[in-house]
């Protein structure tokens, strides 16, 4: 048997379409339980979880919590952090949203801090490494999505990318011109690792209140996209397969 905490929580998001999509692809492996929570408060089950699996928007733990997380990895877990998990986000006077370094440790094990995105538009993601589980038969493929920009804060393996010039106007980090944006990378520590998959924003009607109490175009983002679907397939058979799965030669 293999255990997965899931954490689902947070901002902005549709949380609840996002927590069950992701408890229905658990569901396809008889093998796994699944433990859920909807904050960092009592993170007990990662003391026998072999996959802690995020998927959060402005929620960051405590550095009591930090070090646990970071000893799971340490012993060997495996974590799948998904979209928004390394976002913070503060509403400034004149309209912007910063996104600050307010938790230096979380972003530290994360290995990235979300920095801004342009408006929700088509991008390319290119392969970067073509040898790693997560990629192997893979092609270049488009989406719809939050690009998310990121800056490291730790050493990373950079597995999938694509690249941005331009402006983001709803962020105070608005200028970019990066030719490789991590899409999925691989940050390791210790036995263990973070995977890293910035797609899958999904909003609803009602997840920007009391910013904007109703949203006419609900929003999926790369759930809309097979691709998407089986990224996070593997990275659940990542988190819960041998010890080398996600380390191939």
């Amino acid at each position: 048997m293999k255990h997965v905490h899931l954490v689902a929580a947070g901002k902005y998001h549709d949380i609840d379409f996002a927590r069950l999509e992701l408890l229905k692809l658990l569901a396809e492996d008889a093998a796994i339980r699944t433990s859920v929570a909807a904050d960092y408060a009592s993170l007990a089950p990662l003391e026998t979880a072999d996959l802690l699996i995020t998927y959060t928007c402005d929620l960051a733990p405590t550095p009591d919590q930090v070090a646990a997380l970071t000893a799971f990895v340490d012993r060997g877990g495996r974590w799948l952090a998904l979209h928004g998990t390394n976002s913070l986000l503060r509403f400034l006077e004149n309209g912007k949203v910063d996104t600050p370094d307010e938790a230096p440790g979380f972003m530290a094990l994360l290995g990235t801090r979300f920095a801004a995105h342009p408006p929700i538009g088509p991008y390319k993601v290119h392969i970067t490494r073509d040898d790693h589980v997560m990629t192997r038969g893979l092609r270049a493929f488009n989406t719809i999505d939050e690009l998310y920009l990121v800056r490291p804060t730790a050493p990373i393996d950079v597995l999938m990318h694509t690249s941005f010039t331009g402006h983001c106007p709803e962020f105070a980090d608005a200028d970019w011109d990066e030719a490789e944006v991590p899409v999925l990378y691989e940050h390791r520590l210790g036995q263990g690792a973070v995977l890293y998959l910035t797609l899958g924003h999904c909003r609803g009607h009602y997840d920007l209140a009391p910013i904007r109490i109703f949203n006419p175009h609900p929003e999926r983002g790369s759930w809309n996209y097979p691709i998407f679907y089986e990224l996070l397939r593997r990275g659940i058979a990542w988190g819960t397969g041998n010890e080398s799965a996600g380390h191939p030669a």
